[in-house]
This record gives structure tokens, sequence and C-alpha cells, in this order.
């Protein structure tokens, strides 16, 4: 049920959803937060000069030239409102969003480069940065909040842009802020144990990410990962053209390992042989989704193979950096979740010799899914030959509490292997200083970040630049 009270014809300036940005003639969403009600602030945000209030129960004072909304659900309202103030843009894009727990920005990052390469004008919008044709600024969410990203997809509308790929959050779906947005396509990678703190059990989980797909219409496509055994799940009821792909069992799209090395991946895609900068098992997965994608919107297959050759890893995914000196290799990683340590981890076993050891720096974010933090300590202390477990960001919580929980994880046996100190410099420092020539250094949890959040606060903090200061003094 919705009701409209006031001037159905008022004429808005803009869309906010944060009283403190309002301005004069600007209409203001008030949102049911998880920490802050919108609807606390209408007042304020009247005062700023707002116009129209949307919202799901009116205040008690309606006051005079003001037109109040009242709807069902604030945050779908805002989706359609927002998509009709610029104009629907996503319908003249072709916006492919990608879900899964692991490989969302990967698999984007390499679309974006991809269809970049090929002279396409092209959109991202993911867990690193949005882009707009050459235009870059930093994320501040995986898939921002309705009234952004539809603001986001008219720049790239009026830039030019053809397609644009995003990351599609599981958040993001529960909370509707994709709502209003029509997707060409939908692609899912994976679904393991992650972001249980949010959305409480992994049936539920599962239930928000398979919305994605239910929710897409008939004339997109829905590109599944069959090779995880919720991909088959993803494309019931969906209406949405069905493909599939793996590596495992017939699908649409096939992909073969034939080599796997520190100088990358060689493999047997579309019935030809690609040699990929990409290294590990697992990033032939984002490498055969990249190629499925661009099959579905009708590149040419030769010119489509010689650009997959030429495409980089995203930054913090797989970032590999060497201590010439000691002849090191250091590897910069955002895996934060058990399976996707247990990926980088057994790609580094696929390249590792008899005589050098992978020394793993890890740990778990504060304020999250706590039932992971043993489950990462096992996997890191099995696939590696000495682990020195970490602070991560540990937000509001205590850093010491983490890693003990952390530490239940260990079994006796493979405790030897362990230490634990929780500065990160100081364990990253540790690392360097434990590691003999040809040895491999895994810094994983935070890929791309440049802070570690303590308190509420933000401090300056790269994985990647702090060891590479490190090897440089070897």
């Amino acid at each position: 049920m919705s009701q409209l009270l006031g001037d159905a014809e008022l004429a808005v300036q803009d869309l906010q959803m944060d009283s403190r940005q309002v301005k004069e003639n600007s209409l203001f969403v008030a949102l049911k937060g998880q920490k802050v009600d919108g609807h606390n602030y209408i007042s304020n945000a009247i005062q700023k000069g707002a116009k129209v209030i949307v919202c799901e129960h009116l205040p008690d004072i309606l006051k005079a030239g003001v037109t109040y909304l009242q709807v069902e659900n604030a945050q779908k309202a805002i989706g359609q409102i927002a998509a009709a103030f610029y104009d629907h843009p996503s319908t003249k894009i072709k916006l492919c969003g990608v879900t899964g727990t692991n490989g969302k920005t990967t698999t984007t990052t390499l679309l974006y480069q991809l269809f970049k390469s090929l002279g396409y004008k092209v959109g991202l919008i993911s867990t690193i940065r949005y882009i707009v044709d050459e235009l870059e600024e930093d994320a501040s969410f995986t898939t921002p909040y309705a009234i952004q990203l539809q603001a986001l997809l008219a720049k790239m509308v009026e830039s030019g842009c053809t397609h644009c790929f995003m990351e599609v959050s599981s958040h993001a779906i529960d909370q509707n802020r994709t709502e209003g947005l029509h997707f060409a396509g939908g692609i899912f990678t994976n679904i393991t144990h992650d972001h249980l703190d949010y959305h409480e059990t992994f049936a539920e989980y599962i239930r928000v990410k398979k919305a994605f797909f239910d929710g897409l219409p008939k004339g997109s496509f829905a590109l599944s990962n069959i090779d995880d055994k919720r991909g088959t799940v993803m494309l019931q009821n969906t209406k949405a053209k069905q493909y599939t792909y793996s590596l495992q069992t017939v699908a649409d799209f096939n992909l073969r390992i034939i080599e796997s090395n520190t100088s990358g991946l060689l493999v047997n895609i579309g019935g030809k042989e690609v040699h990929s900068l990409l290294m590990g098992h697992f990033n032939a997965y984002n490498l055969l989704a990249v190629y499925s994608v661009a099959h579905l919107l009708e590149v040419e297959e030769e010119i489509l193979l010689t650009a997959l050759s030429q495409i980089q890893p995203a930054e913090g995914r797989f970032d590999c950096l060497l201590s010439q000196q000691k002849k090191l290799t250091g590897v910069v990683d955002y895996a934060h979740t058990p399976d996707a340590l247990e990926k980088i981890l057994t790609a580094l076993q696929q390249v590792q010799t008899k005589q050098n050891q992978i020394i793993t720096v890890v740990g778990c974010g504060g304020d999250r899914d706590p039932l992971k933090r043993p489950i990462m300590a096992k996997v890191a202390t099995t696939h590696s030959d000495k682990v020195i477990l970490t602070s991560d960001n540990p937000r509001s919580e205590d850093p010491e509490s983490i890693l003990r929980d952390m530490e239940k994880g260990i079994v006796e046996e493979q405790a030897y292997k362990v230490v634990t100190i929780t500065n990160r410099k100081e364990a990253i420092r540790t690392a360097c200083l434990l590691a003999q020539a040809g040895d491999i250094i895994l810094v994983a949890g935070k890929g791309h970040e440049k802070y570690q959040e303590i308190n509420g606060v933000k401090h300056p903090f790269d994985d990647k630049k702090i060891l590479q200061e490190l090897f440089d003094k070897l």
C-alpha cells in the first residue's frame, strides 16, 4: 500500500538519503538501516529544503508545502524513483551483474579490461573502484546504494559507454539496491561460507543470491558455474536464457587447463590454446566466465582469444612481487573466506618446489562472521609450511579476541607451524625474516585495501606497499 499526500507535480532537483546532504528542492528518502533510521531525520531534511519525503510511515506532523509519499518498502521505492529521475540509464547500456562469494572483483575487472582493449567505452562498478570510461573513483561500497548507482550509470550513458560490468553483493540484493536496474545478463561464480553475520544462515545467503537471478528479465542471459553444487539452483525459476560454464563437466562453455605455473595458465578454450597471465586453478574459472560473457555479448572469437591472453590480474588479487636480493616471491590477495584462502594456497602449492616453503600471513575481520575464524586458521595451517596469525580489520572488536577464535582451529600436530603476532606490519616483517631463497610469502585478507580499520578509524595500511618496502631492505 502506498499513498501520496501533497502536490504530485512538484519538481525536485536531486535525490538524497542523507539528511546532511539535502538542498533546496531535494527529495529525501527515509531509509531504515541496521543502525540508523532515516525517519528520525525527516524534520532535519525539511528544514534544509526537502520538498518531497519518501517514507514507510508518516511523521506525526505534516508540514505544509511538502509532498509525502508513503510506501511499503522505501529501498524498493527509491530504486524505481532513482531510475526514473536519471531516465532509466540501465536500459541504454549493456549492464552485466556478477554475483557469488569469490571471483566477483576479478571477473568484473577482467571484463572491463577486455572490452576496453577491444575499443569499447566501458563502465565498472566493483569493490575496488568505480570507472566511467577513463574516469575513476574509489569505491564506497561493493554495490552502491540506488541513487549513486543510477547516477553512475547515467554518467556512463552520457560518456558514450556501451557496456557496464558490476559486482552485485548479497547485501545489495537483500537491501533492494538493484531495484530499477535492467540487466542484460547475470553471472554466478560460486557460493561458500561468508557474510553469515548479516544473513545469519547459509540457506538465507543462498536464497538472497538466487533472488538476483529470479529477477532477471526475459531478454537477458543467466550464466552459472555448474561446478559449484548450487550452480544449477541459481538458474531455477529465472526468466533469462540459461547458460552454464564448467571445468569438470559438459556445459555450454568449457575450459581445460594444460599447464599452470608461475608464468600463468595455458588453457584450451573454445577449441584453441590460450596463454593467460592469470595464475592458479581458481583463476581458470574467472577466465572462463569472462570468455563466456564476451561470447554471449557477441565478441568475435579470434579477437576475443587474442585479447584474453593480454588481460592483467585485478589489483590485490594474486598480486605478485619479487625480492631480487633474497629471491622471494610475495603474493598479496584479498582472500578473506575459507574457500578463497584454500584456493589461493592450493594454487601456490601447485607451483611450489619441494625445497621451498609457503609462509602465510592471515587474520580475520572484526564485527564479521566469527564462525569462519577457526576455519581460516585450519585452512592456512593445512596448506602452508609456516603461518603467522595477525590482525586484519578488527573494527570495534579486540584483535586479541579475534586471534583466540582463530587459534581454536589449529590442531595440535600443526601447532608448531604457527606463531601469533597481533601487529600486522610486524607479522609481515617476521614472514620476510623467516623466509629463505625461493620461498613464497602470502599476505592474505586485505588485498587492494589501503587502510586498517580500528575502532571506527581507518588508518593508512597497504599490504603490498609494506611487503615491497621490506623486500627492498632485504
